[in-house]
């Protein structure tokens, strides 16, 4: 069922509220982008974090306020793969918990040598479809100290817009941001002509992400024809979830803006630049010609698994959920069809982060 709202997701959030640019990176982890301009004095030296617990990927960013903005001090992310057979047995299995649990594990301990004094821990589409996800944020509690929120797809897409629309191009026309995650896909609609955060139009949030869509079209990898036909499949569903929010979307014009946050754009954008091994400061803030991505979609999907092992910027991990990413980033193109997309290493940490300061 395709969760979307029109007006859009306006609320306040959690008490902190800060506003500005972006989120300046330290030694090691640069990014091109602005860095965020803090509203009041520095206070003191404190260290916030934010843990994005998604349905593949478990992500933390710990940060401390600077004169012109917050720099990053740590950060972690590690595939866990928490919705994996979830759409079949509603549940999140033993053996996604226990991977969840260890990579939080590592969050903790970092939490705690990074003296953090505020953290918000979000919690995604995999623990709000799962019928034991109540059941997992508490053991995650008792195990890790962590407490994780399982916010809403709405809250879902507004920190995603929090965390990286500062890395929209320059202009005047309408905008699409979007977040492909593991469970679920976040498309946002904004008005950004002016400074600070952009004024959110509207959204929708469908089932697909490069987990569920890859367990809805099982098929033969080694089938050049089976993978095809799963990919035009997958293309339709998406296309159908879709479709509530393509209705309501403007005309397209010649100055529209899109930007993308998630492992499927940045990895993409890595195999765009022909990079031998993954560089966030490469990539964040990007921009793609939307004819590049395509081509690079077309090949995946016809690829066998085992070139797609090979790649750079792919490997094991990634391979067999890569071509999910690409039918879901077409069926966006499909819909909004800019010149060029925006590649964002950032999102809902970032957002997290911003709100919890």
């Amino acid at each position: 069922m395709v969760q979307h709202s029109r007006p859009s997701p306006q609320s306040s959030g959690p008490a902190g509220g800060i506003s500005g640019k972006g989120v300046r990176s330290g030694q090691g982890n640069g990014s091109k982008a602005a860095a965020l301009t803090l509203p009041h004095p520095l206070r003191g030296r404190r260290s916030y974090a934010a843990i994005d617990l998604g349905t593949n990927n478990c992500r933390l960013l710990i940060a401390k306020p600077s004169a012109d903005g917050f720099v990053v001090i740590d950060a972690f992310s590690r595939i866990v793969r928490l919705g994996e057979g979830l759409a079949a047995s509603g549940r999140i299995s033993d053996a996604a918990i226990e991977r969840a649990i260890s990579a939080l594990s590592v969050c903790a301990d970092k939490l705690r040598r990074r003296h953090v004094t505020l953290a918000r821990s979000v919690a995604t589409e995999a623990c709000r479809r799962a019928s034991n996800g109540a059941e997992f944020i508490q053991r995650v509690y008792r195990e890790t100290g962590i407490a994780l929120d399982i916010i809403s797809a709405q809250e879902e897409a507004r920190l995603a817009v929090l965390g990286c629309h500062a890395l929209l191009e320059p202009g005047d026309g309408p905008a699409l941001i979007f977040d492909i995650g593991g469970g679920s896909t976040e498309l946002v609609l904004v008005n950004a002509n002016s400074a600070g955060a952009p004024h959110i139009v509207d959204w929708v949030s469908a089932p697909w992400g490069v987990v569920s869509l890859t367990e809805s079209e099982p098929f033969d990898h080694a089938d050049p024809l089976d993978r095809l036909a799963a990919y035009a499949r997958m293309r339709a569903r998406v296309a159908d979830a879709f479709a509530p929010l393509a209705r309501r979307l403007p005309s397209p014009q010649a100055d529209i803006r899109l930007l993308g946050t998630s492992g499927t754009v940045t990895t993409l954008a890595s195999l765009h630049l022909d990079l031998p091994r993954y560089d966030r400061q490469a990539i964040d803030g990007l921009i793609v010609p939307s004819t590049s991505m395509r081509a690079i979609s077309a090949r995946l999907s016809s690829m066998p698994l085992a070139e797609r092992q090979k790649l750079p910027c792919i490997g094991t991990e990634r391979a067999d959920l890569v071509v999910a990413g690409c039918a879901i980033l077409e069926s966006i193109l499909d819909i909004w069809p800019a010149q060029r997309l925006g590649v964002a290493d950032r999102g809902i940490r970032e957002g997290a982060l911003l709100q919890k300061s």
